[in-house]
C-alpha cells in the first residue's frame, strides 16, 4: 500500500475512534442541556426541536429496496447500513439460525476467505460489520467518502452480499463458539433469568425464541439452512438501505442500486403476529446457588405507532429508565439499600413493546425488594407522575436528543430504524415535540389503560423463589401486628 493510502487509511481509523469516543461519552442532564437547548418546560414546549436539522431523501431502488439518505459533509466519511427483516423471530424451528447466518456473512464470499476480506477492508481503512437482533439482521459499512477508498470498499461489500459462501469450517467454528457461550451462560444468573423471562412473556410467539439458539438446535443448522435463510430474508425487497455521508444524492442513488442489485430478489417478509399481554400474574423461578437474586418483571405495552406511546415512554423514564433520578432507583436503592441495581425499560419492536423491570439484590433482601417494586409500580399506575417529575423528564429527554444526530453513525442508525419500522420522515422532530407536550394526566391515563400491575410475568433466579413482602418501614403497622410477613395493608 502506498504511503498516501496508508496515511489516509490511518486518518480514517483515527476519525472512527474519535466518533466512537464521542458517542460513548457519559451523559447527564447537565451535560446534554447545552446553551442551544431551552432551559424550562415552557420554553421547550414553545420551541422547535433543538436537534441537528436533517434533510432526508427517500426513494426505492429498481430491485425494491427502500432507501433513506442524508448528505453530511462535516467529515469525509460514508456510512451505509442495510437493515433486513431477518432477525431471530424468523428462526422457525431452528433457534440460532438468524444469528449464525449473520455471523457467517463476512467469513467467506466469491472466492475470498475471512482473512482476505478482513485484510482488504483494513487496507482501505474501512469497517464492515454484521449483527442480528430479534427483528433485524444488519450489514454496515463505514469508509472514507473519497472515491479512491469508497469505490473499492463498496465493491468488496457488494461481492460479499452477492455471494456469501457460508464455509463449513467457519460454520463449525462459530457454532462451537455459540455452544460454548450457552454453557457459560449456565454458570451466571443474568442470561438465565433473561431467557426465562422472555419465554414467560412471549410464550409461543416468535419473540420467545432464544436468538443464541440451543444445544439441540445449533448442531442441526447446516450450510444449506444458512443459504436458504439468506435467500429468503436477505432480499432486495426485504431491505432498507440507509446512507449518510459526504456524497451527493446522485452518487447515493448509484450506491443504493449497486448494493440492492447484489441481493437476492424477493419480497418483504410477512408481518409477525402481535404479541399478547399476560392474562394474569405468573412467577417462574430458577433454583441457582448464588449470593444474589435476579428478578425480571414485565408485561406488553404499545408500539411506536400508538397514540399513547409517547406518554408511556416518558412515564418509563420517570419510573425506572432515568438512572438515579428514577423512582425505582431512589426508593428501592438509595433510600432503603435493598438492591444493587434496578431499572425499567420500554423496548418497542415490530410486533411487541415489552415493558421490563430488572433488579439484582442480596438473597436476604429479595422478598422486600420484590414487594416494594411491585407496590411502587401499582402506586405509579394509580397516581401517575407529578408535574415536577414530568418537567425533569422532558428537560432531560429533549436535551439528550442532540446525541441522536451527533454523528454519521448515529444518523444512519436512526434512518435504518425509521425505514424498517415504516416511520414518517419527520418522526424524530414530531417525537420530540410530542415529548415536550406530554402532561402528567396523559401519562397517568395511558398507564391505567395499558399497564395492569396484577397482570405481569415475574422471572427470578436464586436459591429460593422470592415472595412479595413490603419492607417494615413502610408496611402498615396494624397489618404488621397481625401478619409477620409484613404484607401491605390498606394505607
Amino acid at each position: 500500500m502506498s504511503d498516501r493510502r496508508f496515511f489516509t487509511a490511518l486518518l480514517a481509523v483515527l476519525a472512527l475512534i474519535a466518533l466512537t469516543f464521542v458517542l460513548n461519552w457519559p451523559t447527564s442532564p447537565v451535560q446534554t442541556q447545552t446553551a442551544s437547548f431551552p432551559t424550562s418546560l415552557a420554553e421547550i414546549r414553545a420551541a422547535e426541536p433543538g436537534r441537528r436539522e436533517l434533510s432526508i431523501q427517500q426513494w426505492q431502488t429498481d430491485a425494491g429496496s427502500r432507501v433513506l439518505f442524508v448528505h453530511t459533509d462535516q467529515l469525509p466519511m460514508l456510512d451505509v447500513r442495510l437493515v433486513f427483516n431477518a432477525g431471530s423471530a424468523r428462526d422457525g424451528d431452528l433457534p440460532g439460525l438468524a444469528s449464525l447466518t449473520s455471523a457467517l456473512l463476512d467469513q467467506g464470499a466469491d472466492g475470498l476467505d475471512v482473512e482476505d476480506i478482513a485484510r482488504e477492508f483494513e487496507d482501505m481503512g474501512a469497517r464492515f460489520g454484521t449483527s442480528s437482533h430479534r427483528d433485524m439482521g444488519l450489514v454496515s459499512l463505514t469508509t472514507l467518502s473519497d472515491d479512491e477508498f469508497r469505490t473499492p470498499a463498496l465493491a468488496l461489500a457488494t461481492r460479499i452480499l452477492r455471494g456469501p459462501d457460508f464455509p463449513d469450517d467457519a460454520l463449525a467454528r462459530i457454532r462451537t463458539q455459540m455452544l460454548q457461550s450457552l454453557l457459560m451462560q449456565q454458570q451466571v444468573p443474568g442470561p438465565q433469568v433473561a431467557r426465562a423471562y422472555n419465554s414467560a412473556l412471549f410464550g409461543a410467539h416468535p419473540y420467545g425464541i432464544h436468538s443464541g439458539g440451543s444445544p439441540e438446535s445449533l448442531p442441526r443448522i447446516t450450510r444449506d439452512a444458512l443459504a436458504d435463510f439468506y435467500q429468503q430474508f436477505y432480499t432486495a425487497g426485504n431491505a432498507v438501505i440507509a446512507i449518510v455521508g459526504a456524497v451527493p444524492e446522485d452518487e447515493a442513488r448509484r450506491i443504493a442500486e449497486q448494493l440492492s442489485g447484489a441481493l437476492p430478489q424477493g419480497e418483504r417478509a410477512p408481518a409477525l403476529p402481535l404479541a399478547s399481554a399476560p392474562s394474569d400474574k405468573t412467577h417462574t423461578h430458577i433454583a441457582f446457588d448464588s449470593s444474589q437474586t435476579h428478578i425480571h418483571i414485565g408485561t406488553q405495552l404499545v408500539r411506536r405507532d400508538h397514540d399513547d406511546y409517547v406518554a408511556l415512554y416518558v412515564g418509563n423514564h420517570i419510573f425506572g429508565g432515568g438512572g438515579f433520578n428514577a423512582i425505582l432507583m431512589d426508593e428501592v436503592r438509595q433510600k432503603r439499600g435493598l438492591v444493587y441495581g434496578v431499572s425499567s425499560s420500554l423496548s418497542p419492536m415490530a410486533a411487541a413493546a415489552p415493558f421490563t423491570i430488572a433488579l439484582q439484590t442480596a438473597n436476604s433482601n429479595a422478598d422486600e425488594a420484590l414487594g416494594l417494586t411491585l407496590d411502587l409500580l401499582a402506586d405509579f399506575v394509580a397516581e401517575g407522575p407529578t408535574e415536577e417529575q414530568v418537567e425533569l423528564a422532558v428537560d432531560y429527554l429533549t436535551g439528550s436528543f442532540a446525541m441522536s444526530t451527533a454523528s454519521n453513525s448515529a444518523i444512519v442508525g436512526q434512518l435504518g430504524s425509521m425505514g424498517f419500522y415504516d416511520l414518517p420522515l419527520d418522526y424524530l422532530d414530531q417525537f420530540q415535540r410530542d415529548i415536550a407536550a406530554v402532561t402528567p394526566a396523559q401519562i397517568r391515563d395511558a398507564l391505567r389503560r395499558h399497564l395492569d400491575p396484577q397482570r405481569v410475568v415475574i422471572a427470578s433466579i436464586g436459591p429460593r423463589q422470592p415472595q412479595e413482602r413490603l419492607p417494615e418501614d413502610i408496611a402498615d403497622p396494624a397489618e404488621q401486628a397481625d401478619d409477620e410477613d409484613g404484607a401491605r395493608g390498606d394505607q
